[in-house]
C-alpha cells in the first residue's frame, strides 16, 4: 500500500490498470470525480468515506486521465472510454449493480452511463452535474484552461467554494502539486483544449435521451456554484421522470466539502429509501 492516501487499489480495466478506493461494506456505491486540474478520487470523496462506509461498499476509481489511474502513451479520452472505464471496473469487481454518484465531469459521466447500461444502475445521484448544453461559465472555463502555479490553483479554489476559508493554503499546495505530477497535466491540458465550449457541448451529448432515464434519481447543486449554473440542475429536473432536486444555499460547487455532513445525508436517506 503506498504512502499517499490518493493511490489505493489498482486493478485492470480494459487495456490499463485503475486506481480506485474500496471501503466499507454493504451495496456497492460507485463515486465518480469531476474534472479539475490535480483531481483525485481522494481529493473529491475522502470526507464522505468515513461517513458512509459503515452502511455502504464505496468504489471510487479515478478516470482515464485522471489522477493515478495509468496512462497509455497515445491515449484518447473521451465519454466512450469513460464509460467503457466504468463498465469494465463493475465487471472485474464483480458487481452487477449499483448506484452511481456523479460529480459534474462525472455527473455527464453518470448520465451516460444511465442511458447506456440502464440495467447497472440502481440509482443516481448528481451533484453539480454537467450532461446539458449551457453557455460555459468563467470559472469552468478557467478550470479546463489551468495552467499550473499556486496563484492560479488558489484562483480555482476560491472559484469552487461558497466560503473561501475552506481554500487552505495546506489545501491550495496539495492540488498545486497534485497537478504538477509526470504526466498529470499533459493529459489534463488535452482533455478539454479551446474552444472550450465544444467540452460543455461534448458532455451534453446525451440530452436528447436524458428523458428515457428510468432510474430514481437526485440532484444536488449548490446555489452559488460560480462554475455549474445550477440552471442546469433546473434543466435536468425538468427531463428526470423521477427526479428532485436539494439546492444548498451558502454553496458553491464543492457541495461534498462545503457542506459535508449534509451532503452524505442526502445520499444516505436517498441510498436506503425503497
Amino acid at each position: 500500500m503506498s504512502k499517499r492516501p490518493e493511490i489505493a487499489n489498482c486493478i485492470q480495466t480494459g487495456a490499463f490498470k485503475t486506481n480506485y478506493h474500496d471501503l466499507g461494506q454493504g451495496f456497492p456505491v460507485v463515486f465518480l470525480h469531476g474534472s479539475g486540474p490535480g483531481v483525485t478520487a481522494w481529493a473529491n470523496w475522502n470526507k464522505i468515506f468515513p461517513i458512509m462506509k459503515d452502511d455502504f461498499r464505496l468504489i471510487a476509481p479515478d478516470m482515464a486521465g485522471f489522477g493515478f489511474t495509468e496512462r497509455l502513451p497515445g491515449a484518447v479520452y473521451n465519454m466512450n472510454v469513460w464509460v467503457q472505464q466504468v463498465i469494465d471496473l463493475f465487471d472485474a469487481l464483480k458487481i452487477e449493480k449499483a448506484d452511481l454518484v456523479g460529480n459534474s465531469f462525472g455527473g455527464a459521466l453518470a448520465l451516460s452511463m444511465a442511458i447506456k447500461y440502464p440495467e447497472r444502475i440502481n440509482k443516481l445521484v448528481l451533484m453539480g452535474s454537467m450532461g446539458v448544453s449551457f453557455p460555459i461559465t468563467y470559472g469552468l472555463d478557467q478550470v479546463w484552461g489551468y495552467t499550473p502555479s499556486e496563484a492560479n490553483m488558489e484562483e480555482l479554489l476560491e472559484l469552487f467554494t461558497y466560503d473561501h476559508s475552506f481554500a487552505t493554503k495546506e489545501l491550495i499546495r496539495t492540488r498545486y502539486e497534485s497537478s504538477i505530477q509526470p504526466g498529470f497535466q499533459e493529459s489534463f491540458s488535452s482533455l478539454f483544449p479551446a474552444p472550450r465550449q465544444k467540452g460543455v457541448e461534448s458532455m451534453a451529448g446525451n440530452q436528447a435521451y436524458i428523458r428515457n432515464i428510468p432510474h430514481e434519481t437526485l440532484i444536488i447543486h449548490g446555489r452559488e456554484d460560480r462554475v455549474i449554473p445550477l440552471e442546469t440542475s433546473l434543466k435536468l429536473l425538468q427531463l428526470i421522470d423521477k427526479a428532485q432536486l436539494h439546492v444548498f444555499s451558502h454553496c458553491g460547487h464543492w457541495t461534498q466539502i462545503e457542506h459535508t455532513e449534509e451532503f452524505a445525508g442526502q445520499l444516505k436517506g436517498f441510498f436506503k429509501r425503497g
